[in-house]
């Protein structure tokens, strides 16, 4: 009898042990049709599945890529991501095996040989159907959906793309490398997928936490240069060469540190293309670079282009909301939660051939005259692929109003006011194709009948020939009422920031305007901007920042 149990024991211990491994092939479809490559592929038995791809077997993966490894007697989904730098991450997910309610459907049909039963559930409003088996005694699927159901066959998502099963086989056994992981090798799920988020971009951080005010204190300097008065912050970057169809974002946070006021802020880049830049201006005094005379006895130095000089370029406009987070307690209302920053993202793809293998100066400006000032944050981020528009595209700085070395030499930008107004002569060495002007405007100043309040039409001639006439003016200023405290209220019932203004609100963003000029040959060109700018009432007056570079396709 003793004998007996020894072989009887022995036995199981044999077929544990050698259960079968079927190695299960998925492709993925759209509208009924099998498309694209490297394929699903996963390997299961009655205890273990592993969802991987073709290439993953074949070669390290030169993007980040997530496998499974799904313990089906614990429900638990191992999710394993391996990054491009060979760096792997896991987490255990014990919520996912059978999180989804599905739905059993009167259809059946075969798959691979197998017949299939439906089933169908919803996901984030998607539509989701599978097709699956119970004859193999296995758990598995092609992407986690329909685990608990048996082996998915088929999954649709909204009735038009998913993934089939094409071929399954027996295999000896499960490749090597993907053993269950112990504890000590698995994140918290939420630093996993922070892991994985950021390891499919390139980040490059530029300021953490700087301060910019008016204080001669702040001009201490480190990695970050500091001018006008500390109101100026710069910094040098190193952007690594990068394909040509990334996307490119910049992203600020902003604070208040003490300052209570909107105030205009800029996010520029030093244009080296020329024997001069705007940096000579910088560190050697602002009367060094060119000035742009219209006759009103002002000089508007480092402005507009010359032959031997280029003005930044301004990847970003923004403005600072009323003392966001610095005064978040002076004014309580019910059912009112101040912010306690902002946060500006901005697409800037189409300086990315600017910076793509090059050192770069990347700078932020705050105009305040307050010893607090703002604290800010800014970083540069470049996503691989699904570029729209930035591909091949160069850049030439052609104008920038926007007095960023205001507390160190440059005036207000009233030029508007003359006859003469803006008027920018450039030179192209060769033909170009697809030019377009990058431009961006905001109106300023005055009181209640002053430029900020009062909408004036913007009109581009190239040439002397019109090519865009808009009205800049926002309207939705009320919108970003949480992030300013301190904004005056009025006997209205108005908040200062709700007023409508000339493209610009407390808080935001001003986004370019990008204007066809088609091709353009090789020789001078002349853009010239007219705004009908206000007068000047008592001691205020009205100005405009406007800045331009010029966009065209690399040959």
């Amino acid at each position: 009898m003793k004998r007996l149990v020894f072989l009887l024991f022995t036995n199981f211990i044999f077929l544990a042990s050698s259960a079968q491994v079927y190695k299960i092939t998925y492709k993925p479809t759209r509208n009924g049709q099998i498309v694209g490559n490297d394929p699903i592929i996963v390997f299961a038995d009655s205890k273990k599945s592993i969802i991987t791809r073709e290439s993953m077997l074949n070669k390290a993966p030169s993007r980040t890529v997530e496998e499974s490894i799904v313990d089906v007697a614990k429900r638990i989904i191992y999710k394993k991501s391996t990054f491009a730098n060979g760096k792997t991450v896991i987490t255990a997910d014990s919520s996912s095996f059978s999180k989804n309610t599905f739905q059993a459907k009167d259809e059946q049909k075969e798959i691979v040989g197998y017949k299939a039963k439906k089933s169908a559930t919803s996901i984030n409003s998607n539509a989701i159907d599978i097709y699956y088996t119970t004859s193999l005694g296995i758990h598995a699927s092609p992407n986690d959906i329909g685990l608990d159901q048996g082996l998915v066959l088929e999954y649709t998502r909204n009735g038009n793309s998913g993934l089939i099963a094409t071929n399954i086989e027996q295999v000896k056994a499960f490749p090597s490398g993907y053993s269950f992981p112990n504890s000590e090798m698995t994140l918290d799920i939420l630093t996993y997928r922070d892991e994985v988020w950021k390891s499919k971009f390139i980040q490059i951080p530029i300021f953490r936490d700087e301060k910019i005010c008016f204080d001669l204190d702040n001009l201490k300097s480190d990695s970050v240069l500091r001018f006008a008065e500390g109101t100026v912050i710069l910094r040098k970057i190193k952007v690594p060469e990068v394909s040509e169809d990334s996307q490119a974002f910049i992203e600020l946070v902003e604070k208040s540190n003490g300052d209570a006021y909107d105030r205009t802020g800029s996010v520029f880049m030093i244009a080296e293309d020329q024997d001069l830049t705007f940096l000579d201006g910088m560190n050697k005094g602002m009367v060094t670079l060119p000035k742009y005379d219209v006759g009103d006895g002002k000089n508007y130095l480092g402005m507009v282009r010359t032959v031997s000089f280029s003005p930044i370029f301004e990847l970003m406009r923004f403005f600072t909301p009323f003392g966001v987070s610095h005064f978040n307690d002076r004014l309580t209302l019910k059912g009112k939660t101040w912010q306690d920053s902002v946060t500006y993202r901005q697409d800037v793809s189409e300086f990315l051939h600017t910076m793509s293998g090059k050192e770069i100066y990347v700078g932020t400006y705050i105009g305040n005259y307050d010893k607090g000032g703002h604290i800010v944050s800014l970083e540069l981020t470049i996503h691989p692929g699904n570029s729209n528009y930035g591909n091949h595209t160069q850049a030439l700085s052609l104008f920038n109003t926007t007095n960023v070395m205001e507390m160190g030499g440059q005036t207000y930008p009233t030029l508007f006011g003359s006859e003469k107004g803006l008027v920018v002569e450039f030179k192209l060495k060769s033909d170009i194709k697809n030019a377009r002007l990058r431009y961006i405007t905001t109106g300023h100043g005055g009181w209640w009948n002053g430029d900020e309040f009062v909408p004036k039409v913007n009109s581009i001639f190239l040439n002397d020939a019109l090519v865009f006439k808009f009205t800049p003016w926002r309207v939705d200023c009320g919108s970003y009422r949480l992030y300013n405290p301190v904004s005056g209220n009025f006997d209205s019932g108005l908040s200062s920031s709700d007023l409508s203004r000339s493209n610009w609100c407390p808080g935001t963003i001003t986004y370019p305007n990008y204007i066809d000029l088609g091709d353009l040959k090789a020789g001078k060109h002349k853009i010239r901007v007219h705004i009908p700018q206000g007068a000047a009432e008592g001691d205020s007056q009205s100005f405009w920042n406007v800045s331009g570079a010029l966009l065209f396709d690399k040959n």
